[in-house]
């Protein structure tokens, strides 16, 4: 959200406008006028008795005025008063209270006059009363006893004070009494009790008053109350009844409303006009009642309205004759209600509707004052000219009397005086002076000289022309110095000469000329309008969920009028950011590093400059795992469930999804905590299923977005009975480590799973498919047991089961195992290879019968090795491979195998225990292939038209090499390829000799081996032939000769000539034919490199002489 004021000539141009109109009528000091009273004292003046009275009273005019003051009526003499002294140059009195006076003797109202040579100003009738802050009388205060239930009302009764004193209760240890819907302080002080409960019972109920005023407190004596309860007081009753005078008290009854304060069912208020409306109503009953409000044939003011003291006083601010009516309270409980209207009647004391201005006028100029109010009941108009009322006041045949107005006629400088309207009714009255100052004047223009505004554009400019003359002046602006008058919608002119600019634009900036003329003169002055560009927040700070203990940043980039300089303030909720080198303010953002709780809140970037300012906020969420829940509390405990319920703790602003629940099992393995189960986030409570034979305790972990909370504290202990176990041994198995046994295992129960003391097994097993009895035996709590004595792997059904001290588990179910494995018997026969191609071969074979297996049938073993190559017919040393193939196959395929080889291979069965014996070997042999690349390929003896290759046969020739293969091509200095040449090379050779190249020439070289299947991968080399010795020899010696570069200076020299020569005869119109010439002798040799076939030519002897140097 971005919030955005713009200051100066903008939104202060209300208060501006008001001060400027005001001000346009003021009179320049250093012109006759009569006196205006300034300053005085409030018509109802409470003093502190015991410091010096400063009554109020300034004023100003020219002459300066005089003052002099009345009091109760009559001249007050301050001459005659020692304590009383009057300020120099003022009307103020200074009353010395605190060098003996006494304040009670200067009670009385007092005005004050101002006076000069043009009329007398008078201020208002000033009140003055000293505080009073009276001790408590004292009283003997009875012990209040009171029957539980019963209503109570105790009295405050403060002194009568002035101003009234502020009342409020307290205890001995100066604790306020708590207050609620049944005990509550009514408006006039006392303490209202709906019904009284048993802990109401207390010796030190006081009622304190506090007088502002003086700062003091005054203190009731303590109040005692004492509460029966039913029990006790039936109690009391029977140990002083004979047995048959004995009659049981009431219980505690319940009582519909009844009305404490007010009393009866109607009342009458009356409040004044722009006053605060407090009505209250408080009951008695038992349940507490509730009050409510309403006001009968309308609806209670909206905004206006609050509740206070638990709604039993209705409060409506600045009433008006609209708030009149008939208001009803309501206190309703469940038995019943109870209902009081208040009649309010809102009078008014009078209220401006227009009062009297000063007037000025020129001689022979018509005015009037006028003084209108109004009220309720309606105020009377009185007028006084000069303080005197103007019935009796000296005529003056310029002016009449009409009612709340007076009319002046061609008035004359002796007409000047000051007038006072008087509106007053039975609840207070106004006084408001105007003078009439008759001038001749001619215009003045009071705003500075050449004063500049400088405002936002889009925004008001106001630009003032504060002026006085006498008659009234004329005022016009103009845009310039010499610019046309200024009119049209675009303008406001204000009767105090202000121009306002509704929307200011920046071609609007400029010079703007105010004249002021009337029938005695003219004037004009000049002031500056500077419009800037509004300050922007073009990046405002954005809203953040960040982690506990990381980092955030809100940034802050502002756009702003270059000629203004922005200062940029960070707020946290609307206050300074705390004092904590965690907050990092920079240029545009501010970082909080570490962020912690407290750091939640609202974030605000103000940027201010002198003219507008502009804001922007985010919210920073500081989000964290949740803290643990607490008070774990287990009911409903039953052999089998308990009920556990827990407190969430604050899930710090991301929402608990979820609670675990774990478990310890403190009998069998302290310390070590189990998962139980999880609820949602919403749920506080959890039926938990138990075990038998367990010492539970619980725990409860929260869960939110950002992760787990540490653990609750333990809940309490819970010990379960013993029961027989619910469940059996898992993963039995029953397999022979050695060809004659049989070992049966399984996973123990846990202590948790034992469900009670003393867990054995029952082992239980026999032969399958053959007619045996179980044979069974108990063991401790161990995980396995060897039967020796059986045949080579058959087949056994095995069961195991738990039991403990108090019984047997379940029948457990029956598991499949085997006794031990032997080797394998036989090994497979018919074993065939069909070969695929030069490095893949395919083996068959027949399966062994499952009896000779003698275990569990895993697969089969291939063993197969490389006996020679065919090519080289020379022996290594035999590296056998296996190929493994799982389950009851019969074939498989060999991948990998190298070209033209012999090979043997043989096939096993292998089962658990291992491998059976080999089958014979099988003898097969692979096919040619494609052969490596050749060894290596070496260029050597680079001549001007020849190159020596040399070459290695492959390493793997995979058959019978037929040939090499030799490609060749050459490369020019852009390198780009030339036409390929292939040569054929008989198998035999190692070595070959090219001619016929050409010279100083790159070669590229392709070189690869063939068997009769085809060509294996090709060798790349580079050479180059060399350079004629002679011919370069040659060259460098031209061109490092004295005479050559001689030579090619004097070429230079020429062609500088030509060239001017050329220059002149262009000039004089005359034409030289040069690249005639130049294309008559072109030089032949200078011909592009490339042959016509488009192939590439040779390099010429020329083309190394061109880059020589000189």
């Amino acid at each position: 959200m971005m919030k955005k004021k713009i200051i100066s000539a903008s939104k202060a141009s209300l208060v501006l406008l008001l001060c400027q109109m005001v001000s346009a009528l003021d009179v320049p000091l250093d012109l006759s006028q009569p006196p205006t009273i300034t300053q005085q004292s409030p018509k109802d003046y409470i003093v502190d008795p015991r410091e010096n009275i400063v009554i109020q009273c300034e004023a100003k005019g020219k002459p300066p005025p005089s003052f002099s003051w009345t009091r109760n009526g009559t001249h007050f003499d301050i001459d005659k008063d020692a304590q009383v002294t009057m300020k120099p140059n003022s009307g103020t009195l200074v009353i010395n209270i605190m060098n003996g006076g006494k304040a009670e003797a200067y009670e009385g109202v007092y005005q004050c006059t101002a006076r000069n040579e043009r009329g007398a100003a008078i201020s208002n009738n000033i009140v003055i009363r000293p505080s009073r802050s009276p001790l408590w009388t004292k009283e003997k205060l009875e012990p209040n006893q009171v029957r539980e239930g019963d209503s109570l009302v105790l009295h405050c009764r403060p002194p009568v004070g002035l101003p009234p004193p502020i009342i409020f209760w307290m205890d001995n240890a100066f604790q306020r009494l708590p207050q609620s819907e049944r005990v509550s302080q009514g408006l006039n002080g006392d303490l209202y009790f709906s019904n009284v409960q048993p802990e109401d019972t207390r010796e030190d109920y006081i009622c304190y008053a506090r007088f502002n005023h003086t700062q003091t407190i005054q203190q009731k004596q303590p109040i005692s109350v004492k509460v029966f309860s039913m029990d006790s007081l039936n109690d009391t009753i029977a140990a002083n009844l004979s047995d048959t005078d004995i009659y049981g008290a009431k219980p505690v009854t319940e009582r519909q409303p009844v009305l404490l304060t007010p009393t009866g069912s109607t009342s009458t208020k009356v409040e004044l006009r722009g006053n605060v409306l407090l009505l209250e109503c408080i009951a008695a009953g038992l349940p507490t009642p509730v009050i409510r409000w309403i006001k009968e044939g309308g609806e209670l003011p909206a905004n206006r309205t609050f509740f206070e003291n638990f709604k039993k006083t209705l409060k409506i601010v600045d009433v008006s004759e609209a708030d009149s009516g008939n208001y009803k309270c309501i206190a309703r409980n469940t038995l019943g209600s109870a209902h009081h209207v208040i009649s309010v009647t809102v009078k008014a004391a009078p209220y401006w509707i227009t009062a009297p201005r000063n007037l000025v006028l020129s001689p022979g100029e018509d005015g009037t004052l006028i003084c209108r109010a109004n009220g309720n009941p309606k105020p009377d108009i009185s007028w006084l000219a000069n303080g005197v009322p103007i019935a009796i006041a000296p005529e003056d045949p310029s002016r009449k009397v009409d009612g709340d107005t007076i009319i002046f006629s061609q008035v004359q400088e002796r007409s000047s005086a000051v007038y006072q309207c008087n509106a007053s009714n039975e609840y207070g009255y106004l006084l408001a002076n105007a003078f009439v100052n008759v001038l001749a004047e001619p215009p003045r223009i009071l705003t500075a000289a050449n004063k500049l505004y400088q405002v936002i554009a889009d925004s008001p400019a106001l630009l003032d022309c504060a002026y006085f003359g006498s008659p009234k002046p004329e005022i016009e602006w103009f845009k310039g110095v010499k610019g046309s008058i200024l009119r049209g919608n675009e303008y406001i002119f204000h009767d105090n000469g202000t121009l306002e600019i509704p929307v200011a634009q920046k071609d609007g900036s400029g010079t703007y000329t105010c004249v002021a003329r009337n029938e005695l003169g003219k004037i004009q002055n000049e002031v500056q309008l500077e419009v800037k560009d509004p300050t922007m927040i073009i990046k405002q700070p954005e809203y953040k969920v960040i982690q506990r203990y990381g980092q955030v940043s809100f940034e802050c980039i502002i756009k702003h009028d270059s000629t203004l300089l922005p200062t940029v303030i960070w707020l946290k909720d609307n206050g300074e950011l705390p004092d904590d080198e965690r907050f990092l303010v920079g240029k545009d953002n501010l970082t909080i590093m570490n962020v912690t709780d407290k750091d939640d809140g609202t974030y605000t970037c103000i940027v201010n400059t002198t003219l507008d300012s502009v804001s922007a906020s985010a919210v920073l969420t500081v989000v964290a795992r949740p803290n643990p829940p607490f008070d774990l509390e287990l009911t409903g405990q039953l052999e089998r469930s308990v009920e556990l319920s827990w407190v969430p703790g604050d899930e710090n602003n991301s929402p608990i999804t979820n609670f675990v629940i774990e478990y310890e099992d403190g009998l069998h393995e302290p310390g070590v905590w189990h998962h139980q189960t999880e609820v949602p986030g919403t749920q506080t409570t959890v039926q938990l299923k138990l075990s038998p034979y367990v010492n539970y305790s619980f725990r409860v972990i929260a869960v939110n977005e950002i992760g787990r909370s540490q653990p609750s504290e333990p809940s309490e202990q819970y010990l379960t009975k013993s029961a027989n176990p619910d469940e059996n041994p898992s993963n039995v198995q029953g397999i022979g480590s050695e060809p004659d046994n049989l070992v049966i295992t399984w996973e123990s129960l846990t202590g948790f799973q034992s469900n009670g003391p003393g867990l054995q097994y029952k082992v239980s097993w026999r032969q399958k498919d053959v007619d045996d009895e179980w044979t069974s035996v108990i063991v401790a709590n161990v995980s396995k047991y060897i039967v020796s004595g059986t045949p080579t792997f058959v087949p056994y059904e095995i069961k195991v089961q738990a039991l403990n001290d108090l019984g047997y588990a379940p029948e457990p179910a029956e598991v499949i195992g085997h006794s031990g494995e032997d080797l394998p018997m036989v090994a497979p026969g018919n074993v065939q290879v069909h070969v695929i191609n030069s490095t893949l071969a395919k083996v068959h074979w027949d399966t062994v019968p499952l009896k000779t297996v003698r275990g569990h049938l895993q697969g089969y073993k291939v063993y197969y090795w490389k006996v020679q190559s065919l090519s080289r017919r020379s022996r290594r040393h035999v590296e056998k491979k296996i190929l493994t193939f799982r389950g009851n196959k019969t074939f498989g395929m060999l991948p990998g195998l190298e070209p033209y080889s012999s090979y043997k291979l043989n096939v096993r069965v292998v089962n658990g225990k291992g491998e059976g014996p080999a089958s014979p070997d099988k003898v097969f042999k692979t096919p040619e292939g494609v052969p490596s690349s050749p060894s290596f390929l070496k260029i050597t003896n680079p001549t001007l038209d020849s190159l020596t290759l040399e070459w290695g046969s492959p390493t793997h020739p995979n058959g019978v090499l037929t040939s090499y293969i030799l490609k060749f091509q050459p490369i020019n200095n852009t390198h780009e390829l030339g036409p390929l040449v292939e040569i054929r090379i008989p198998a035999n050779e190692s070595s070959l000799i090219l001619k016929n190249l050409n010279y100083s020439t790159r070669y590229k070289f392709y070189f690869n081996a063939q068997t009769s299947v085809g060509s294996g991968s090709q060798i790349t080399e580079e050479a180059v032939t060399i350079m004629d010795e002679a011919m370069a020899s040659r060259q460098v010696d031209i061109a490092t000769q004295g005479w050559f570069i001689g030579l090619m200076c004097a070429v230079a020299l020429l062609i500088l000539i030509l060239l001017i020569v050329c220059f002149i005869r262009r000039n004089k119109g005359g034409k030289y034919p040069v690249k005639e010439k130049e294309d008559a002798h072109a030089d032949p040799e200078i011909q592009p490199m490339k042959e016509d076939d488009g192939t590439f030519g040779e390099y010429r002897l020329f083309s190394f002489v061109s880059s020589a140097p000189f």
